[in-house]
């Protein structure tokens, strides 16, 4: 399976949404897949089916509605963002398939760590215990996915304080940098884009 990494990063997010529609529109038979990295100035977002009452108090924080799955989430500055624009139809895969593959490649990842993790099946996102370290928002249009997954590595958690993260009304979240000290934002997205590529692989032959 063929992948183009690009780095992005430090970026707005709205400018990066609009990016990622433009480049799945304008995409052909013939396009490479892609795989964004990139971090995010702080804004919460609302996936299609986003309620209202699950933006407590957002205070300054912009929140701005997308067209992914999923219910409210927060980015910000120390959490690794990774997009995956790819032709699933092209390659095979199922969309259970690909949230499967990016939870698998998240919990391999924290492995590395030596950092014990899990998938939910009745709420997709990766798990340290009950709090949740990554969540996953995708939306796939005539085969081909945008948006991807958010892993907290080294940020400012209280942002979450303020919103029911994912539609879960008293969910806690973590971060890499309270399980470990070792969290630097490019070494942790090397380790996470490997084995994102092997189990996109895998995925694609099974």
């Amino acid at each position: 399976m063929q992948l183009t990494v690009r780095q992005l990063g430090r970026r707005p997010y709205a400018e990066v949404f609009d990016e990622m529609r433009g480049f799945t529109e304008s995409r052909t038979a013939d396009s490479i897949d892609e795989l964004w990295v990139t971090e995010h100035d702080p804004v919460f977002t609302q996936g299609q089916a986003g309620k209202a009452e699950h933006v407590l108090f957002p205070g300054e924080i912009p929140v701005l509605q997308t067209d992914r799955g999923g219910q409210v989430t927060y980015h910000g500055p120390g959490q690794l963002v990774v997009y995956l624009l790819l032709d699933i139809r092209r390659a095979g895969i199922t969309p259970r398939g690909l949230v499967s593959a990016i939870e698998d490649a998240i919990v391999a990842c924290l492995e590395g760590y030596q950092i014990e993790a899990a998938a939910r099946r009745d709420a997709p996102g990766v798990y340290v215990g009950e709090k949740k370290i990554a969540s996953l928002g995708l939306r796939i249009r005539r085969g081909r996915s945008y948006h991807g997954l958010s892993f907290n590595i080294d940020m400012d958690l209280e942002p979450f304080n303020r919103i029911n993260p994912c539609g879960m009304q008293g969910l806690e979240v973590t971060q890499l940098a309270d399980l470990t000290d070792q969290t630097n934002l490019g070494e942790v997205g090397g380790s996470l884009l490997a084995h994102l590529t092997r189990t996109l692989e895998q995925a694609a032959a099974d």
